[in-house]
């Protein structure tokens, strides 16, 4: 899967709530302050089951907080 970009939206949603901190957001979902500190920076991406507690805290679709770029496609189809 090389190529691929996640980004999200997590720090203007934790300034949209409040200025809600890293802190408080990793206690709801479970996770250190680091990890959250990590997926904001793009540094990690996080499962599935993660993306998704991150988005219900926010009270947000999981397209909302998160964005994936497939990377570019090979000649013949997909990569």
């Amino acid at each position: 899967m090389s190529g691929a970009t996640i980004s999200n939206n997590i720090r203007k949603l934790r300034f949209d709530a409040g200025e809600m901190t890293q802190q408080v957001l990793a206690d709801e979902v479970g996770v250190t302050r680091q990890t959250i500190l990590a997926i904001e920076a793009s540094k990690y991406a996080p499962s599935l089951e993660l993306a998704f507690k991150i988005a219900y805290a926010f009270g947000q679709p999981l397209e909302a907080v998160f964005q994936y770029e497939a990377p570019k496609a090979r000649r013949g189809g997909r990569p």
